[in-house]
């Protein structure tokens, strides 16, 4: 590649970052990345009434959660209209635009009428080759020349080449009567201002790329690479929507997935490098390119992401697991670990984050070290602990007061304990889960008792043996 390479994420606010912009960002960072090039973003804020500066710093939460960071300065669309609106205006000085002032009911009247005899509805202004020395003094809109005849040719670098005979393109306004330049006009002039080399982008917007082209020829403005991504469906192959569920980065943040797993997930939606389900950032970075970008849409799969995020959590190093967790509860709100009980999640990780997918997971797991005495118990937990069971523990917990507390010794002294008592060892769990924890879906029962420590473990054993809870 002699150029490095200019990508951008260009977003409307809308208050989130939806998932499907989500990858959309990743594709244009790892692109970006990869080949040693700048991730550019952009925010499209013209539409005021929904571009708030809350919902801009959504989209910034969102991409930082995401680990996708941006050079530069954040660019708003906005902010840069009269540079558009000077573009429309060079373009009508150098006759490849101009002053259309149809009126919105003429323009209706032409397609009521072209409907109701079977032609083309496409409106061609009649203002298109007029003399100036016959424009009124009334207000009007600038049009591009759209050539009458051919074909526009889109090389898409995921598409293939995409054609589109010039007929069905329209003399599109650049400029509204009112001064204000619109979308298509906005995103040309904005994308090649900002150097922009690699349009990388979701396949909604492939019939757009013809008409920006037409703005980047009339320019004389070098093309850029158009690569179209297919868009996200659901897991039943319609277009992904809230009814599939969550939607933005902010809820799956909210909802406990790892963002590494998510990075892995969403950029396997639609891309891939051989059979390569699982991979860490760097082979990601080292991988990634536009060939890999499949035509087809991809599906939403919830089960194949909480598989991704529990590979994620598994090699995640102990202490950088800890401090994500912690990062998860502060953005749910939720208790702040104790600086015990964060020694003790660093202890008992290992042990914790085996088949955890999400950080609720690894909570619910952690709950014997979150608990406090008296233990309180599900339902479940609580229908281990009968009055036979409870009389175990009774038995059990002034012999631990003099156990040596390692693994090794716990476990010869347990099994000597139940086979004391003709039974097997496995017998003994359930009451001790449920003793140590409230729950009976925990860490194993070793595990749990060095975490706790000696004092701990006893004294929740014998509260249970009580029949505290």
């Amino acid at each position: 590649m002699s150029q490095r390479p200019v990508t951008r994420f260009a977003p409307s606010p809308t208050g989130y970052l939806h998932i499907g912009g989500a990858r959309t960002a990743l594709f244009n960072w790892l692109y970006a990345r990869a080949n040693g090039g700048t991730f550019l973003l952009r925010i499209e804020d013209t539409d005021r009434a929904r571009s708030t500066p809350e919902a801009t710093q959504a989209i910034l939460d969102g991409m930082a959660w995401m680990g996708l960071d941006h050079d530069g300065e954040v660019v708003s669309q906005f902010e840069r209209a009269p540079r558009h609106a000077e573009v429309a205006r060079q373009m009508l000085e150098a006759g490849q635009a101009y002053k259309c002032f149809a009126t919105q009911d003429e323009i209706q009247a032409f397609r009521d009428k072209a409907k109701e005899e079977g032609r083309s509805t496409l409106y061609r202004s009649p203002w298109r080759d007029a003399d100036p020395a016959t424009h009124p003094d009334l207000p009007y809109v600038i049009r591009i020349k759209a050539p009458l005849e051919g074909s526009t040719v889109i090389h898409d670098a995921v598409q293939g080449d995409v054609t589109i005979r010039n007929d069905q393109l329209d003399d599109m306004v650049l400029l509204r009567s009112d001064g204000t330049p619109v979308y298509m006009l906005a995103v040309a002039v904005d994308d090649h201002d900002m150097g922009v080399t690699h349009v990388i982008r979701g396949d909604d917007h492939l019939n757009n790329a013809a008409r920006q082209m037409l703005i980047y020829t009339a320019m004389g403005w070098p093309l850029p690479v158009y690569a179209h991504i297919p868009l996200i469906h659901g897991a039943d192959g319609k277009k992904l929507s809230k009814r599939h569920g969550a939607l933005g980065t902010n809820e799956y943040r909210q909802m406990g997935y790892p963002a590494a797993g998510m990075r892995n997930y969403l950029a396997r939606l639609g891309w891939s490098h051989g059979d390569a389900e699982f991979f860490t950032d760097d082979e990601a970075l080292e991988w990634f390119d536009l060939d890999g970008i499949g035509k087809s849409a991809a599906r939403f799969d919830f089960k194949k992401l909480e598989n991704i995020c529990g590979q994620h959590m598994a090699s995640t190093p102990d202490a950088a697991l800890l401090h994500q967790l912690e990062d998860f509860l502060a953005v749910t709100d939720a208790p702040r670990l104790t600086p015990e009980q964060a020694a003790m999640f660093l202890e008992a990780m290992p042990h914790l984050k085996e088949r955890a997918r999400t950080y609720p997971e690894l909570i619910e797991k952690a709950q014997f070290i979150l608990a406090s005495r008296p233990v309180q118990m599900d339902e479940k937990a609580a229908s281990q602990l009968d009055s036979v069971s409870r009389g175990m523990l009774l038995e059990l917990t002034p012999q631990l007061r003099n156990a040596k507390w390692n693994r090794a010794d716990l476990e010869a002294f347990m099994n000597d304990f139940a086979a004391a008592r003709d039974m097997k060892f496995g017998k003994m769990a359930g009451p001790l889960r449920a003793a140590l924890a409230g729950r009976s879906a925990t860490p194993s029962v070793f595990d749990m008792m060095l975490v706790l420590g000696q004092a701990e473990t006893v004294a929740r054993l014998e509260d249970a043996g009580q029949g505290g809870d």
